[in-house]
């Protein structure tokens, strides 16, 4: 009997995913219910389980570890492999990874969940938040490549969560969920209770590849109400690009924003930038601006800088 080339296709999909483990009593199991309740089937443990969903576009670090990998990959991944070994009935360890990772798992029982739907993946995934790992929890979560995704990081940063909770959710939404991620921190920023956790959102925005991110960051250091906030955004946007615009909102802050510390980091931020960039602006800053606490702080950062033209300029200060 033929078995047709679309079916041979998919089988071979699916097994691509599935990792190659050694030491290993492997089971493979057609996923039906739930995870949880898949996780209950196999009792106290302790034993891993695992299972593949499809991964967000781009590169987001080594996930093998030290396991190594079967194969190297010019381009990110399309997969990603969440691993789960139970104990006591207990999640014991949270781990994310990729299906090219070779694994050891000990002589223990490996059960291979196959077909899990992503939004489970996710909803079970977020049961996980509040428990022993949040961190690999929520990262795992942001990593899918699935609306479910989305959805659950809002959850994770409404105001009703911990602050810890939010401030990891944030970075991942800035660092992996693209321009729906930036709308959902735009209004974090605007409306989150937490001087704490609208740093990290400021944070956040400078890891988004997305325009909007950096046109929000702008936004940040020229309008926001809190001073801290103006000047943390001062200070990623003089990381994150040596643009003309950068520079104009920069300037502008050491010129007119009513608060000296605002200033004075506006004076870092201009350190930050390209030194081919950054030395002409910090000289006129020294040379010029009415606040002497400002022009200080400017004349500080020059002597730090091996730059001929601040040697120059302080050559000519120090024969006037």
């Amino acid at each position: 009997m033929k078995i047709p080339s679309l079916l041979i296709l998919i089988a071979a999909c699916l097994s691509a995913q599935q990792p190659q483990v050694q030491s290993a009593k492997m089971e493979t199991r057609a996923f039906s219910g739930t995870i949880q309740a898949e996780l209950a089937r196999s009792g106290a443990g302790p034993f891993w389980a695992a299972w593949s969903e499809p991964e967000i576009p781009g590169r987001h670090g080594d996930s093998c570890g030290s396991e190594g990998t079967s194969l190297v990959r010019l381009e990110g991944p399309t997969a990603l492999l969440v691993l789960v070994r139970m104990e006591n009935s207990k999640v014991d360890q949270l781990r994310v990874s990729s299906p090219d990772c070779r694994f050891d798992a000990g002589g223990l029982p490996f059960i291979w969940l196959n077909n899990v739907p992503a939004a489970e993946s996710v909803a079970w995934l977020k049961t996980q938040v509040p428990g022993p790992h949040p961190d690999r929890a929520t990262s795992a979560i942001a990593l899918h490549a699935d609306p479910s995704a989305d959805r659950a990081l809002e959850v994770l940063v409404a105001p009703d969560q911990t602050e810890q909770v939010r401030e990891k959710a944030a970075f991942w939404l800035g660092n992996s969920r693209g321009a729906h991620g930036v709308d959902v921190l735009k209004r974090m920023l605007a409306n989150d209770p937490s001087p704490k956790v609208r740093e990290q959102v400021v944070f956040a925005l400078s890891q988004s590849k997305e325009p909007a991110g950096m046109a929000a960051l702008i936004d940040a250091a020229r309008n926001d109400k809190d001073a801290k906030i103006r000047s943390r955004a001062l200070f990623w946007i003089a990381q994150k690009a040596a643009s003309k615009q950068a520079q104009e909102v920069i300037g502008k802050a050491v010129r007119d924003d009513p608060d000296r510390a605002v200033r004075e980091q506006a004076v870092f931020a201009l350190k930050q930038l390209p030194e081919n960039q950054g030395v002409p602006l910090l000289i006129e800053v020294a040379k010029s601006n009415p606040d002497p606490a400002v022009r200080k702080k400017a004349m500080f950062w020059l002597g730090q800088s091996t730059d001929p033209r601040a040697l120059d300029f302080f050559a000519q200060v120090l024969v006037k």
